[in-house]
């Protein structure tokens, strides 16, 4: 007769829940062996502790890390993420005034996609979730077309053919926004390779969030990546909640996120996502190493989602309602604005004055876009959807368009 316990299957439960009190200790902050800034040509073999530490630069000490950014650049980017902030609160209470169906904030992450937009070269290009308005915004997208693609108005873009928040826009170097995550990556390596294999310099930037990395696609990404040397930078951003399932799920409380780079024998950092710096930092090695024909590098930006999924979810139904106020690498706009006031290159008035004119520039915007009609009072003509789908129209679109009569 054995006397070993019969099994039980273990299912991940996430550290606080509703009427809990906010935990983060469960989460490694310590910089560990990313104190050290490897050379973007080191092998890989000798930065395999890299993925367990984290890369840092505001509020450390003389951080290897530090990218040595000017005060325009560092004010270029503080701009671009309180643009950014303030687009997102003004449509999303847009939603719900009933202007368009649909939104998704980026709010706590601005640092990511701002940053990387600003490090990365114009012909590069970002193959983006849906939280990285901010590259858009940094760049000089503009807003108005933004916002007519969120009404879904006769003057969308994209011609009615994506889902609100779903941007495009190719010359931006920012690639068509996919609401199946899972295929950033392999879409991200397939234009890399691409690249690579027409002789060109310019290189990819995938994302997807860290309940991604729980799909097959994810893994055949990273295996195209390591085998062909891919020019491409793969970046999770592990803001703790995929929709209502917490990053345990996906196997945060195994090991890092970054560390599934090793694997594949390409180098993996993890990142405070919350740092403006130390994104710009990791994204420029990245990128000289991409540039080198070294390959990819897989990395892991730590960030919290401070607001819901989406508008259609309430995050209060599954983690604690003060638990943003609690994340321990407080907010990128506060983190960067108080770096350059210890600089001596801002101000909270110069921070308000900014604010106030940011502000008017979306008034202004968001008036021009509601001119031309909000969600259901104008919409692109019906005709074009059979644009843009063969080269020459064959007889089933011609038979249709003369069944409609256009």
């Amino acid at each position: 007769m054995t006397t070993q316990p019969p099994l039980a299957l273990y299912i991940p439960q996430p550290s606080a829940r509703p009427g809990d009190a906010a935990r983060f200790d469960h989460i490694a902050l310590d910089p560990g062996a990313a104190i050290v800034r490897p050379s973007f040509d080191a092998p890989e073999k000798e930065m395999r502790d890299h993925p367990y530490g984290l890369v840092r630069v505001l509020g450390q000490q003389d951080s290897a890390w530090d990218p040595g950014l000017d005060a325009d650049t560092m004010r270029k980017g503080l701009r671009a993420m309180v643009q950014t902030r303030l687009f997102e609160d003004r449509l999303f209470r847009a939603h719900r005034q009933g202007k368009t169906s649909f939104f998704m904030k980026s709010t706590g992450e601005e640092a990511i996609g701002v940053a990387q937009s600003l490090a990365l070269d114009a012909g590069d290009m970002c193959f983006p979730t849906y939280r990285v308005q901010g590259w858009l915004i940094a760049r000089g997208y503009p807003i108005e077309q933004m916002i007519n693609q969120i009404y879904s108005n006769a003057n969308d873009p994209l011609k009615g053919r994506q889902l609100p928040i779903l941007y495009s826009a190719r010359e931006y170097g920012f690639y068509s926004l996919s609401g199946n995550v899972g295929s950033r990556f392999g879409h991200a390596v397939g234009w890399a390779m691409a690249s690579a294999y027409k002789g060109d310099r310019k290189i990819a930037l995938g994302y997807i969030g860290e309940g991604t990395t729980a799909e097959g696609d994810f893994h055949e990404a990273l295996t195209f990546a390591a085998v062909y040397r891919a020019p491409v930078i793969l970046a999770i951003t592990n803001n703790q909640w995929a929709i209502s399932s917490f990053s345990g799920v996906a196997g945060a409380e195994q090991t890092t996120f970054a560390a599934k780079a090793l694997a594949y024998g390409i180098p993996g950092l993890r990142v405070d996502g919350n740092d403006f710096l130390a994104v710009w930092a990791a994204t420029q090695w990245a990128a000289a190493r991409a540039r080198a024909n070294l390959g990819a590098t897989l990395i892991e930006f730590v960030t919290y989602r401070v607001s819901g999924h989406s508008t259609s979810d309430d995050p209060t139904k599954y983690r604690p309602a003060d638990e943003a106020e609690h994340w321990p690498l407080g907010d990128p706009i506060e983190r960067l604005k108080a770096h350059l006031i210890a600089l001596g290159e801002w101000s909270d008035e110069r921070h308000e004055q900014q604010q106030a004119e940011l502000t008017e520039v979306l008034r202004s915007a968001q008036r021009a876009a509601e001119a031309v009609g909000t969600l259901g009072k104008s919409k692109p003509s019906v005709a074009e959807m059979f644009e843009g789908v063969f080269a020459e129209p064959d007889w089933r679109v011609i038979e249709q368009r003369r069944e409609l009569g256009i």
